[in-house]
């Protein structure tokens, strides 16, 4: 097995231990190459199959069965900036947790970004994020329209986080 090879397996089995997010910069660190090498072989690792989620907090690990248990479904929403916080908690308190953010551009369709909002910490650390950051969030290039991917132990739940979020006024057909 080559250098290249057994540094990818390295990667692979980092973030299957570590089962938190890890940055780019802090594996690139602990392999001794560039951030610029990590993200080439996290694009490799993923084509031979492997779920590697890329999050604002780094990159990580989910199996295949962690994905497919509980019901999913995917709403279209608009809202401003301001009520992104207020979006997440709802989708929170009622048991969700936020997978992705997607917008369907006119030029290059479908953009899809993994997020990962599983708790109230990680919905303000996004925001925090979202306000000291000088890029703007994907939905302004579909003028607030974007669709998220939200998973919850019951389809029941599904329907009340539909429901609040119709009642927000945020939900679109």
């Amino acid at each position: 097995m080559g250098m290249v090879e057994n540094r990818r397996m390295q990667i692979l089995q980092l973030l299957k231990d570590q089962g938190a997010p890890i940055s780019g910069t802090a594996l690139a660190k602990a392999l001794g190459v560039t951030r610029q090498v990590i993200v080439q072989d996290i694009a490799l690792i993923r084509a031979e199959n492997h779920n590697i989620l890329s999050t604002n907090k780094g990159y990580i690990y989910r199996e295949a069965s962690m994905e497919n248990t509980q019901p999913k479904r995917v709403f279209y929403v608009k809202h401003t900036t301001e009520q992104v916080l207020d979006e997440f908690l709802t989708v929170l308190e009622l048991g969700g947790a936020i997978i992705d953010v997607a917008v369907e551009h006119e030029i290059y369709g479908q953009i899809r970004v993994d997020l990962l909002i599983e708790t109230s910490q990680d919905a303000h650390d996004f925001v925090e994020r979202l306000t000291h950051c000088r890029d703007n969030p994907l939905k302004v290039l579909t003028d607030d329209c974007h669709y998220h991917t939200i998973t919850a132990p019951a389809e029941k739940l599904l329907d009340l986080i539909e429901d609040a979020l119709r009642e927000k006024g945020m939900l679109l057909q």
